[in-house]
């Protein structure tokens, strides 16, 4: 996947091409191109060009361009060498798979994977994903509606087609809320961003991170280190932190262990972590800007590394996010998104990266009012994604790629409001059940969402950081790890089983 995301590249010397596009995009691009020693302006699909430009460029073509090269990557479209073509090892993935779950007694690999997760049966995972997808259809039709009238108004003639949908979503974004995501990012400077987060922490846990680039050596040179120490001053854990895209680097953003706690010989060993993102660089000698989307991937990933590195088990196995059910393994890095949203930890770190003013009033409000814009169809794009996953692992027989296609074509046709591309080849660059640990498993980002919603509720009940109920969540989840099942600690937290009304309250979505 990552040969084949590197192997495109389109050179512009015309800057008439990339018009609609925010100056720092520009620059990146431009940069893009001085770092491989060309001229002009270089896109790659590394996610920060691409999203600028399938949501800014006015040029139908390039977004069109961009958009057909990302999402074939490592297939047979041609777009990209076929020789990357991901098909064959899609279909021996999943037929292992199979094999492994008929060894072990299982019908089939869906049935396995939930063996050690909280959902108790396919039938169960199935249900909560049908019965969310019945809830937000309506109102995703009427989102689709709402874009296609209003590119329309702007003279648009025809149907919007997949390569449109960013684009003149941002532009009714800016229309309905007079706001876009650009007018935010000078007010979220990285190294702002970061003490904003550490700060964060502190309150609300009781630990003090610095840095400790001088102890370690790193890959890059933009990788930082830290450490963690409690209220003692004692270090409890340790972190590398990679955050720009950059060139030959796997895309995406995930957590990952570097060093697991254990306790052997009368010592402790404390745990590593690798914190890795694909966020904006730094242009020239700038510092970096980051979109509010970025700053939510950063705040999302250290909740895992918090997980990871805040533990009090000793036995490595289920110290920290080890032996946690998948499906709530996302509890803690979607619990910290919310700190994204809200005023008082905001004010923590979103300043002008220039002036040093805070983030306006107004422009908070209008942030917080298109914090569910097209949250429907954004909840429809995610069940889609769990309900292939869940359904190609049901399959007892899979002896080609195409049946992989002709299973995502049956979802998309019960659940999706849009058109899909016919050569669009999103499974063979979805590395998540591919080659992460989500296979049968990615409904658990929805699962998960139901327990951190409930789980920032009692935040907001008590004051987002009041420490003794910050001290709890502590206590009773992050520390634990997978020593005891996730709804005995969910349950020592909040005092009963998990309620979906939070959730559905955050998504904007009534019944």
């Amino acid at each position: 996947m990552l040969d084949a995301t590197q192997s495109w590249q389109k050179l512009i010397s015309d800057a008439q091409q990339l018009k609609g596009l925010p100056e720092y995009a520009i620059a990146m691009v431009k940069q893009l191109a001085e770092q491989n020693n060309q001229s002009g302006y270089r896109l790659t699909l590394d996610m920060p060009c691409y999203i600028a430009i399938v949501t800014h460029a006015q040029c139908r073509e390039l977004r069109k361009d961009i958009y057909e090269a990302y999402t074939t990557r490592a297939s047979d479209q041609k777009i990209t060498d076929k020789k990357w073509d991901n098909a064959d090892n899609m279909q021996q993935i999943v037929a292992k798979r199979q094999e492994k779950a008929k060894l072990l007694g299982f019908d089939n690999y869906a049935e396995y994977s939930l063996e050690t997760k909280m959902a108790e049966s396919v039938k169960q995972v199935l249900d909560f994903l049908y019965d969310l997808a019945q809830r937000s259809r309506p109102a995703a039709l009427d989102e689709v509606a709402e874009r296609q009238a209003y590119a329309e108004s702007l003279g648009f003639e025809g149907e919007l087609q997949a390569w449109d949908y960013a684009y003149y979503s941002e532009k009714l974004k800016q229309h309905k809320y007079q706001f876009s995501e650009e007018d935010l990012k000078p007010y979220f400077c990285d190294d702002n961003v970061i003490s904003g987060l550490f700060e964060i922490v502190k309150i609300l846990y009781g630990v003090d991170i610095k840095s400790a680039d001088n102890k370690v050596d790193v890959w890059d040179k933009s990788v930082r280190f830290y450490q963690i120490n409690n209220s003692t001053g004692e270090m409890i854990g340790q972190f590398y932190l990679d955050l720009y895209a950059r060139e030959n680097k796997r895309g995406g953003a995930w957590m990952d262990e570097c060093i697991n706690r254990y306790h052997i010989d009368g010592k402790t060993q404390i745990p590593v972590a690798y914190l890795t993102c694909n966020l904006t660089p730094p242009i020239g000698d700038e510092a970096a800007l980051f979109t509010h989307d970025e700053v939510i991937t950063l705040f999302h990933e250290f909740g895992h590394g918090l997980h990871h590195m805040l533990t009090r088990i000793d036995v490595p196995e289920v110290a920290g996010i080890n032996g946690v059910e998948w499906d709530a393994v996302e509890l803690p890095s979607q619990f910290m998104e919310n700190f994204c949203w809200q005023k008082p930890a905001l004010e923590l770190f979103a300043r002008h990266y220039q002036t040093g003013e805070p983030l306006p009033e107004e422009l908070f409000d209008k942030m917080v009012g298109a914090k569910n814009f097209q949250g429907a169809l954004l909840m429809l794009r995610q069940i889609e994604f769990a309900l292939f996953d869940i359904r190609l692992h049901q399959q007892v027989s899979l002896t080609s790629a195409a049946q992989i296609q002709d299973i995502l074509d049956q979802v998309r046709t019960e659940i999706s409001v849009v058109k899909t591309p016919h050569n669009n080849r999103f499974q063979n660059g979805f590395s998540h059940i591919f080659a992460g640990g989500y296979a049968a498993g990615y409904y658990s980002y929805k699962w998960a969402e139901v327990l951190s919603a409930d789980v920032f509720a009692a935040f907001e009940e008590a004051g987002i950081f009041d420490a003794t109920i910050g001290r709890k969540f502590l206590h009773c989840i992050l520390e634990q790890g997978g020593s005891r099942p996730a709804m005995k600690s969910f349950q020592c937290f909040r005092g009963r089983e998990p309620n979906i009304d939070a959730l559905l309250r955050h998504s904007g979505i009534t019944t």
